[in-house]
């Protein structure tokens, strides 16, 4: 009896494991959300990199302090969350949350009295 699989049954496997891993289930959209003090020179410092860091981690701007960012999987979204505990500012608030790409589809999303569709999931694929 051979111990090697059957290449059809492999090929099906890694095709159901490979719809599992892009599914809109597994997928993660990862929000951060801040209020930072901006009074002084020192504060307005310190909203200015973290606002930067975010952007160079690939996060883009949703709304005025409302940023988020695709991510394949839940691993891929804790890389980035523990990325962010490290650049908090000292003062303020910082919020992430986390939702499925399923249910970031069923957003809704008003520009002025016109109802728009949410953002989609980017096409390219990371490699690092």
């Amino acid at each position: 009896m051979s111990k090697h699989p059957n290449p059809r049954s492999v090929r099906r496997t890694t095709r159901r494991q490979l719809a599992m891993t892009w599914s809109g289930y597994r997928s993660v959209w990862t929000f951060v959300m801040f209020d930072l003090p901006v009074k002084t020179k020192d504060e307005r410092r310190a909203y200015t990199q973290f606002r930067n860091a975010l952007l160079k981690l690939g996060f883009i701007k949703m709304q005025f302090s409302v940023y988020v960012r695709f991510a394949a999987n839940d691993e891929k979204s804790a890389v980035y969350k523990r990325a962010i505990k490290e650049i908090v500012p000292q003062h303020g608030e910082v919020r992430i949350i986390e939702v499925t790409g399923k249910q970031f589809e069923k957003m809704t999303v008003y520009y002025g009295k016109v109802k728009r569709k949410p953002e989609t999931e980017p096409l390219q694929l990371e490699f690092f």
